[in-house]
């Protein structure tokens, strides 16, 4: 097992490799992240929740029980609230009876239907007022149970892969995201920052990360371009990142949420070790 400083608490985010060319089966992907040091997964179905408990490990972040791409349908769109709101109140509920700390939410896409370009798009004031009353509408429950919404940030310029980018997502801009999460005015609504999305739309990440930094609830982390390894071969320079993070006194997981391009093992290893700082 990895021994590692543990300043900066990591997850694996685990559809990156229970998706990649090794198959990883759960319970394998539960030995590697203890052998890595690590004691968090990410983003895994309640059916998950047994087995991940059984390895002594946590689910961190929990899915928001939307079906398909869950990113899709959202706050920002109050023809999905009433789909939207009654399975994040499931999410919230599953998540709290597990003893699990995040939940994580989307303003979705930016077309009133949401599969269709050509519908008609919803303004960034009428999104901000949805996702502040979608939002607020389950913030009362995250309070009461302990549960923190985690809104994420994610980049509309990355077309070539449907995980790499999200073409039509409305929370694109982060300083939409941040007068969301200002509007419920809840310590039970926070922002989901995610260096690799945030590297794209906006770049200068470690301003943007103190700017952001009270709004912030949870990280994710990849390399770019292409949502790949944290190596010598993508842009951004993770250690500094994660020492200004530990610095500012972040608590919470920073997630590996990158998508294998080699050995996935070998991978995950070096990008552990890199924002262990």
């Amino acid at each position: 097992m990895l021994k590692l400083k543990n300043n900066i608490r990591q997850s694996i985010v685990g559809w990156c490799y229970q998706a990649c060319g090794d198959q990883w089966s759960l319970d394998r992907l539960c030995e590697v992240t203890k052998e890595l040091g690590c004691d968090a997964l990410e983003i895994m179905p309640v059916e998950d929740w047994a087995t991940i408990k059984k390895h002594g490990l946590k689910c961190v972040l929990a899915p928001n029980g939307m079906p398909g791409a869950p990113f899709v349908k959202g706050f920002n769109n109050k023809a999905y609230h009433e789909e939207v709101i009654a399975r994040m109140t499931q999410a919230i509920e599953d998540t709290a009876t597990a003893g699990f700390p995040n939940v994580i939410a989307f303003t979705g896409y930016k077309w009133r239907n949401a599969e269709d370009p050509n519908s008609g798009e919803i303004s960034r004031g009428e999104c901000i007022e949805n996702c502040v009353a979608g939002l607020k509408q389950v913030a009362r429950l995250a309070e009461q149970r302990g549960v923190t919404l985690c809104l994420e940030h994610l980049n509309t310029r990355d077309d070539t892969h449907p995980m790499k980018g999200h073409p039509g997502y409305q929370g694109d801009d982060i300083t939409l995201v941040a007068d969301i999460i200002r509007g419920v005015g809840s310590e039970r609504v926070k922002m989901l920052f995610d260096v690799y999305h945030v590297q794209i739309m906006h770049g200068d990440v470690m301003r943007r990360l103190e700017e952001n930094f009270d709004l912030i609830g949870h990280v994710h982390v990849a390399g770019n371009p292409g949502r790949k390894e944290l190596d010598d071969d993508q842009e951004i320079n993770f250690p500094p990142i994660m020492r200004l993070l530990h610095r500012l006194g972040y608590k919470g997981y920073v997630g590996q949420e990158f998508i294998p391009t080699r050995d996935a093992y070998e991978g995950l290893k070096e990008a552990v070790l890199r924002c262990d700082v």
